[in-house]
């Protein structure tokens, strides 16, 4: 990809449960909204993973994207992310090169560390492979991911030299979730590009992008062709005031979904935010507002260093319908009119 490309605007789907609705009602929500998605000229769709909380009701991303591939016929569909604590990363490359082949280059692998949550333990990964099993996790999955005829075990997933089949027919990008400096440098020795979450600023984002940048160079890859991707909350209506009073009733009760989480020590969640503070800080950093500021926040998010996919989270201002409608004016009122080149191209880079 040339340093030069065009950012492009995704939809990030969190399948987040609102009151009222059932997990059948969120998850069939959540297919309408990827349709609309590519009905509106979107350039991909993006889908998150949680397990046993109503923050979000997919527990499989890489099965709902394989469901959306098929249903869509050009858009991207990615993970944000696959939690490759919970995984074994061969069975994960395994469906990759699989999904890869079948939609024509058109699935995008993003993963995440996770939490030291419940889910490692009804899963039986254990919680090592969250302490300190995910830096191995990426080695072999980016490995499966090479291009390579045949690949080995180590450490703590020891095999013989097996064939690599399905065999992807060219390196397959990956996106790396990071809220870390340590993240970062993982991603950053593959060459793999970044997936920048919601909660961080753009100074924030900003420094993370730049740590990638001096240790991508000191690995010998060239930071330039790193496609990374950036999540941000995206919500529009008439008013700068409006928009603010309908996120902030309705994406709190998204947010009361995260308390659903459950440690594998027992205690409360480390340090749980103040969700109204938290809520707040969403509202002062991303797109939301009236057409005017929500232009002018994308173009800031679109002008960090190397983001070239700009992951619109559209569920907080409430269920079907104005999620739905959010899309749309993104699209026709913000977007198209918008500061940058936002619109798909015909292959993803």
């Amino acid at each position: 990809m040339e340093p030069t490309a065009p950012v492009q605007a995704h939809l990030f789907l969190l399948a987040g449960q609102h009151p009222d609705s059932t997990h059948a009602e969120t998850l069939a929500a959540a297919k309408e909204y990827a349709l609309a998605g590519e009905a509106a000229d979107y350039a991909g769709v993006w889908i998150a993973e949680h397990h046993f909380i109503s923050y979000g009701v997919c527990p499989s991303a890489l099965a709902f994207a394989a469901y959306l591939l098929g249903a869509t016929r050009r858009i991207t569909v990615g993970t944000a992310a696959c939690i490759l604590s919970n995984r074994h990363p061969v069975a994960l490359a395994e469906e990759t090169v699989l999904l890869d082949e079948l939609s024509g280059g058109r699935f995008a692998l993003g993963v995440g560390r996770g939490g030291p949550w419940v889910d490692l333990e009804v899963f039986g990964t254990g919680r090592q492979r969250y302490a300190d099993g995910f830096a191995e996790s990426i080695d072999l999955l980016a490995s499966w991911l090479s291009g390579a005829e045949r690949v080995t075990g180590t450490g703590r997933f020891p095999f013989r030299p097996v064939r690599v089949v399905p065999r992807p027919r060219r390196p397959i990008p990956v996106w790396i979730a990071a809220t870390s400096a340590s993240t970062v440098e993982l991603a950053a020795r593959h060459g793999l590009a970044l997936l920048l979450g919601m909660h961080a600023g753009h100074a924030e984002k900003a420094e993370l992008l730049d740590r990638y940048g001096r240790v991508a160079t000191a690995h010998g890859h060239d930071p330039s062709t790193a496609a990374h991707a950036s999540a941000h909350l995206a919500y529009v209506a008439d008013t700068d005031e409006a928009a603010e009073a309908d996120v902030r009733t309705n994406l709190a009760a998204l947010l009361t979904g995260l308390d659903d989480y459950v440690r594998l020590d027992d205690a409360p969640p480390a340090g749980a935010p103040d969700r109204t503070a938290y809520l707040e800080r969403l509202l002062d950093i991303h797109p939301v507002g009236g057409p005017d500021r929500c232009r002018e926040r994308l173009a800031e998010a679109a002008a960090l260093p190397g983001v070239r996919h700009l992951l619109l989270m559209v569920e907080a201002g409430g269920g079907r319908r104005p999620t739905l409608d959010n899309i749309a004016r993104l699209a026709t009122e913000v977007l198209e009119p918008g500061l940058m080149a936002t619109r798909a191209a015909p292959a993803f880079g």
